[in-house]
């Protein structure tokens, strides 16, 4: 049986890799669903991951839905619509969910298509970098449906309510250029760099002091969400746990010292 999602540990950070390349990896079957979020949640259990790094096996980022599955349950749905809502709420919409509860930071190496889905997928990464080749779509209107994995939700808090809708509205292909001149993604590489250039930003926030790292993501994410006033008050309770780190006296002292600070995640 194929594993679905590779798991790669090195240095505190996990490489995930999707891994159906002769599919385009698509990410709608339950299957890929169950382990998409095994491995978030691997992750996350895992105090010694500082981040990690998403990306696609093979040409693909991932194509999103598997058109022809969704073609031989065409029948199957129509005939009983009230099914669906079901399907998608213990299937896909599990994904954005488990990806609000990650505290470690994910970065999205699109290294080819992300379609549909599979642009949403890159959306739910906390910093997207892409290869040159990577083309993104939020192309579900063309199929006559709508995007059932938060994609109208995550695609406007990116690149703002006006160009969601055109991408959303026209369904039209973006080229890597295009989704670095909207902040779609924050970097364009060539594609033979794409991993290390994706590895290098990974190291970069492993650096830093880990329980830091994962109470600022979650900030981050809350703060999407809830009245300033709320975060305020997160935000002062995560503080006094910061104070309380040994990383953080470290990094005082090591900035005072002017000497590169040693930290060990206490």
């Amino acid at each position: 049986m194929t594993e679905h999602v590779l798991y790669e540990a090195d240095g505190g950070i996990v490489t995930l890799t999707l891994n159906l390349p002769e599919r385009r990896n698509p990410i709608s079957e339950r299957a890929m669903v169950d382990a998409i979020i095994a491995a978030l949640e691997r992750i996350d259990a895992d105090p010694s991951v500082r981040a990690a790094i998403l990306t696609g096996s093979g040409s693909a980022f991932s194509s999103g839905g598997d058109l022809r599955a969704m073609q031989a349950a065409a029948a199957t749905r129509a005939a009983d619509p009230a099914a669906t809502p079901a399907y998608y709420r213990h299937g896909i919409q599990r994904i954005p969910l488990a990806f609000e509860r990650i505290n470690v930071p994910i970065i999205a190496a699109v290294n080819g298509a992300a379609i549909g889905a599979g642009l949403d997928l890159a959306c739910m990464c906390d910093l997207r970098i892409a290869a040159e080749s990577a083309r993104f779509a939020e192309s579900f209107v063309k199929l006559g449906i709508i995007a059932g994995d938060g994609g109208a939700w995550l695609l406007p808090r990116l690149v703002g309510y006006s160009k969601a809708a055109e991408m959303a509205l026209t369904g039209d292909m973006l080229n890597a250029a295009e989704a670095l001149a909207c902040g779609l993604v924050s970097r364009v590489v060539p594609d033979a760099e794409l991993l290390a250039a994706a590895r290098a930003l990974a190291a970069r926030i492993a650096a830093n002091p880990p329980h830091a790292v994962r109470m600022t993501k979650r900030l981050l994410m809350e703060g999407r969400n809830v009245r300033m006033d709320t975060l305020l008050e997160m935000a002062a309770a995560m503080q006094a746990l910061g104070h309380a780190t040994a990383d953080h006296r470290e990094a005082v002292a090591a900035f005072l010292e002017k000497r590169a600070p040693k930290f060990g995640g206490a």
